[in-house]
């Protein structure tokens, strides 16, 4: 299957299904023909150009008074991405870098940026040939684009660096001897066109977003479950309720739980308890607002992945140059904070859910085992979510309010997005965790209301769960199992 990038706006689902799928890219006549353009115009511009020109004709940053000679303007873009190549730290997923490519060649094919045609193709052959640049999380500043992380992902289109390819890892001049390619020699403007740009960000968040929508809906699925194993009631998501308050993802939320609880003979039956802990009563609320946090998020990075965010941007038919800051991390900062903490409360109220049904009330033994004191059954999974939640809120603490200036104070606010995309990662894969700790212990709980029943829907989740992690009668080593219930989540999109 291909897919030619284009000056089109490209959705996030696209992306996921790209990245995905073995899809393979190509580029539209149009991007080549705005690609192109945009380049011979810039030539042209040089041939008689008098003028300083940022980062073109002179050096970058605070070095932006420095006039470079004009037949150094090829190595003056070399340089930079060599010595812009200063990341360190654990090395960014795969799936992750690959996001980046399709990213900054979307960018590119926007034509704006001044590069040559040559240089987006090379972007797409290590696409399609899965050739994965090794990147690494730590050196961004968010604000002069995703500078260490970018010349990390495009030092290899020079033959430097190294890449993964075929689960190794290889110098990246080895792997363009394999597939005869020479260096691609940069032109004037193309390496701050490569390097400057929020593609570490934005393939962080659409990574990421992809995940939280997932998660979300788990959530609601895997709550419907407690809620049936700590016998709730269905008062709570009437929909009269949210109809005087009709915030979209409460409504939302409290009509999934309606659908998914249809035919249920356990939210149906009379209940001996007038209402329920915040923890169930509010799962509309708590849930919704996370869902609205997500599409806010998601329309952000919508924006953002079909934006030009390099600098300085070229207008040839206006015969404008401007440097401006279109590569500051900004609106992808405060969103990461902001959905880094819409997660986290997932996992915060998951995590109550669980000690409830752990608790003894209603009915249910203590920690769900059938003689507790000789048995622990579930008091530990319930110590585990609560460490994650813990380090859930201490990631959440903003990055987006923090600000070092660099090079000479040039470079004087910048928006610590790259560290905020990071840590939302670790945010949403603590809150699968925690999901999956919750799923294990609310099958448990929901054995003992036997032989009443769920809807089909929930039972149907319930058995293919239980083909997995059988019912827990007496102690055993839990680790595994609770590893089975994460992968069961990963692999319940696929069943739904």
């Amino acid at each position: 299957m291909d897919f030619n990038i284009s000056p089109e706006n490209i959705t996030i689902e696209k992306i996921d299904e790209i990245i995905s799928g073995g899809v393979r890219l190509g580029l539209s006549e149009e991007s080549v023909s705005l690609i192109n353009h945009c380049r011979e115009y810039l030539d042209r511009k040089l041939e008689n150009n008098t003028s300083p020109i940022y980062g073109i004709t002179t050096g970058f940053g605070s070095l932006h008074n420095k006039t470079i000679n004009p037949d150094q303007l090829n190595k003056l873009q070399e340089n930079l991405v060599m010595s812009h190549a200063c990341g360190t730290g654990p090395l960014v997923r795969p799936e992750i870098v690959r996001i980046m490519l399709l990213l900054k060649a979307h960018a590119l094919s926007l034509g704006k940026s001044g590069v040559q045609i040559e240089t987006v193709k090379r972007l797409l052959d290590f696409f399609n040939e899965g050739i994965t640049p090794v990147v690494y999380e730590l050196g961004s500043l968010g604000a002069s684009g995703d500078l260490a992380p970018l010349a990390h992902l495009v030092l290899p289109l020079l033959g430097m660096g190294e890449v993964e390819y075929m689960g190794e890892k290889f110098n990246s001049g080895e792997i363009l001897k394999k597939f005869n390619w020479e260096p691609v020699e940069l032109r004037s403007k193309e390496g701050l066109a490569l390097l400057n740009g929020t593609q570490f960000m934005s393939a962080h968040g659409v990574y990421i977003i992809t995940l939280a929508e997932r998660l979300s809906k788990f959530a609601d699925i895997i709550a419907a479950i407690s809620l049936e194993a700590y016998d709730g009631r269905p008062d709570p998501f009437f929909e009269s309720i949210h109809t005087i308050r009709p915030h979209k993802g409460q409504v939302a939320t409290a009509l999934a739980f309606r659908d998914m609880l249809e035919g249920s003979q356990l939210i149906s039956r009379k209940k001996a308890h007038v209402q329920d802990p915040y923890s169930f009563r509010c799962i509309p609320q708590v849930h919704g607002a996370t869902k609205d946090a997500i599409s806010h998020a998601k329309s952000v990075i919508f924006t953002e992945i079909n934006s030009v965010t390099d600098n300085p941007t070229i207008f040839p038919d206006e015969d404008l140059i401007v440097s401006g800051g279109n590569f500051h991390g900004q609106p992808l900062a405060l969103i990461f904070d902001y959905l880094a903490i819409a997660l986290a409360e997932l996992g915060s109220i998951s995590e109550r859910r669980v000690y409830r049904l752990i608790a003894g009330q209603r009915d249910l033994p203590e920690f769900l085992v059938a003689n507790p004191g000789l048995n622990s059954g579930f008091m530990i999974p319930q110590y585990t979510a609560a460490s994650i939640v813990s380090q859930n809120k201490q990631l959440c603490t903003p990055s987006s309010v923090d600000s070092i200036p660099s090079s000479n104070e040039q470079e004087d606010h910048v928006s610590m997005g790259a560290n905020g995309a990071t840590k939302l990662l670790r945010v949403a894969e603590n809150l699968e965790r925690i999901l999956a700790i919750e799923l294990f212990t609310a099958t448990q709980a929901l054995e003992f209301r036997r032989p009443l029943r769920s809807s089909e829907y929930i039972e149907a989740i319930v058995e293919s769960f239980r083909n997995i992690i059988p019912f827990l009668k007496d102690d055993k080593v839990m680790y595994p199992e609770i590893a089975k219930s994460i992968e069961f989540i990963r692999k319940l999109s696929v069943m739904l």
